[in-house]
C-alpha cells in the first residue's frame, strides 16, 4: 500500500491526547526569551558582542518570540548602553519582539529603564524581583513587611513613570501561600499588571508547577484587575520544560526560556524545546524554520557548544546508525512520503525545523544503511561494495565518517 492510499495520521495513536488537556488560557502562549539576561548568568558563557546580541534579537523576532529580556541596565555603563542600543534596534528595524529588563525591587534599578524608555521611545517592561521564600527571608533577615515595603515602592515608581511592570518573586515555588497572596495582591494594587512565578532553584515538579501557578492565577484574578501570569523555571532537576507546560495548563500566559538552555547554574528551560513542544501540542503555529540557525547563533555568541545529543538542534537529534531503525526510515521514504519518513522513528518531525533524517553507517548498522548512503552520495550499490563497507563498519568503534566511507568506495 502506498502512502497516498490512506490517511497517514491514522498511523499514529496519540496517547498524549487521550485525556483532554487544558489549552492556553488565551489561545496564544507568549514566550519570553531570557538568553541575553538570565542566559548570561551561566558560569561558563561569555557576554556577546553587541552585534551578536542584535543578531539574536532579529532571530527571536523571526521565530515569533513575543518578548526578550535585554539585560540589567542598572548593572553598569556597558549594560546600560547595550540595552539602549537593543531598544534602538527594535525601534529602527520595527521588530515585533518587545523589550523587558530585570532589576531589583529598588528605585535605583528601575530608574535606568525609565531613562532608556524616554530616550528611545521603546517601552521597557520592568521586571522587578525580590526573594519570597521562608529560607530566603531567614538568610537575608527580611520580614514580609519589609519585602512588601520595598516591592510597593519600586512597583509604584516604575508604574508611575509609565512603564509596564511585572512583579517577580524569586523562589516562589518554595514560598508559603499567605506570603504569595500578600505580595502579589500588594504589587497589583501598586500598579503591576503582570506577575512572575519563579522556580529559581529548579525545585518544582510538574504537579508543583501546576499547583502554584493555579494558586497565583486565583490570587491575581481576585484583585479584579486584568493581570497576566508568567512562569520562569530552571532545570536543576531536569524538569524545566515539563514545568512550563504544566504552568500553561494551570493558567500561565507567558513562559520563559533561553537558547540551548543556558542560564544560572545548569540553566533555564530550553526555548527551542518550548517552541517545538508548543507546535506539537497545537498551541503555536510559529514558523520554526530558523530555529537551528538561532541556536547556532546563541552557541557562537556566548561560546557555549551545542551538545551533540541535545534534542532538536544537536547533531545527533535526527541521526541513526541502527540497522532496524534505518531500515524503517528507508522503507517509509520508499513509500513516497516525507511525512512518513519523518515520523516512523522520530517523535519530532525534522522537517518542521528545516532539518532532515540522516542515516549513518556503524557497528549496529545493516545492509540498508550502506545502500542508502551509497545512493545518497551518487555511488553504485553492489553486493561486494556493500559487504566491504559493512565489514569495515563492524570493526569500527564509532560511526564511519563520510571521508572514511569514500575511501572504502574507492578501494572497492
Amino acid at each position: 500500500m502506498s502512502a497516498s492510499d490512506r490517511d497517514l495520521s491514522e498511523l499514529i495513536h496519540d496517547w498524549n491526547t487521550l485525556e483532554e488537556i487544558p489549552g492556553p488560557r488565551r489561545g496564544h502562549v507568549e514566550l519570553d526569551d531570557e538568553t541575553l539576561r538570565d542566559g548570561l548568568q551561566n558560569p561558563s558563557v561569555q557576554d556577546p558582542e553587541l552585534e551578536d546580541k542584535k543578531r539574536l534579537l532579529h532571530l527571536m523576532n523571526d521565530l515569533g518570540i513575543d518578548s526578550a529580556s535585554l539585560g540589567l541596565p542598572g548593572a553598569g555603563p556597558k549594560a546600560f548602553e547595550h540595552v539602549k542600543a537593543l531598544c534602538e534596534e527594535i525601534r529602527d528595524q520595527k521588530l515585533n519582539v518587545t523589550a523587558n529588563c530585570a532589576g531589583r525591587t529598588m528605585v535605583q534599578d528601575a530608574e535606568p529603564m525609565v531613562r532608556i524608555t524616554q530616550e528611545t521611545g521603546v517601552p521597557i517592561e520592568a521586571c522587578l524581583f525580590i526573594g519570597s521564600s521562608p529560607i530566603r527571608q531567614f538568610v537575608e533577615s527580611w520580614t514580609v513587611n519589609e519585602i512588601l515595603k520595598r516591592s510597593t515602592e519600586a512597583v509604584s515608581y516604575a508604574a508611575g513613570e509609565g512603564l509596564p511592570v511585572m512583579y517577580v518573586t524569586e523562589d516562589t515555588t518554595r514560598a508559603d501561600p499567605e506570603t504569595i497572596r500578600r505580595l502579589y495582591t500588594a504589587a497589583v494594587e501598586a500598579g503591576a499588571r503582570r506577575v512572575c512565578v519563579c522556580d529559581t532553584v529548579g525545585h518544582s515538579t510538574p504537579r508543583g508547577a501546576f499547583a502554584v501557578t493555579k494558586f497565583v492565577r486565583e490570587v491575581v484574578d481576585a484583585t479584579g484587575e486584568e493581570v497576566k501570569v508568567d512562569w520562569h523555571g530552571h532545570r536543576d532537576r531536569g524538569l524545566a520544560v515539563a514545568n512550563c507546560l504544566a504552568a500553561i495548563e494551570a493558567g500561565a500566559d507567558r513562559v520563559h526560556g533561553c537558547g540551548i538552555g543556558i542560564g544560572e547554574r545548569v540553566g533555564n528551560a530550553e526555548i527551542e524545546l518550548l517552541l517545538v513542544n508548543l507546535m506539537l501540542l497545537g498551541w503555536s503555529d510559529r514558523d520554526l524554520s530558523k530555529l537551528p540557525e538561532y541556536c547556532e547563533a546563541v552557541s557562537r555568541a556566548v561560546e557555549a557548544p551545542i551538545p551533540r545529543n541535545l534534542p532538536i538542534v544537536g547533531d545527533d537529534a535526527f541521526e541513526t546508525a541502527t540497522g532496524v531503525h534505518a531500515a524503517a526510515v528507508i522503507k517509509a521514504a520508499e513509500k513516497g512520503s516525507d511525512w512518513l519518513a519523518d515520523r516512523v522513528y522520530s517523535g519530532v518531525p525534522a522537517g518542521s525545523i528545516g532539518r532532515r533524517q540522516v542515516i549513518k553507517v556503524g557497528i549496529m548498522s545493516g545492509r540498508s544503511n550502506v545502500a542508502w548512503w551509497l545512493r545518497e552520495n551518487g555511488h553504485e550499490v553492489t553486493d561486494d561494495r556493500v559487504a566491504a563497507i559493512l565489514a569495515a563498519a563492524k570493526q569500527s568503534r564509532s560511526n564511519l565518517t563520510d571521508e572514511e566511507l569514500e575511501r572504502l568506495v574507492s578501494a572497492s
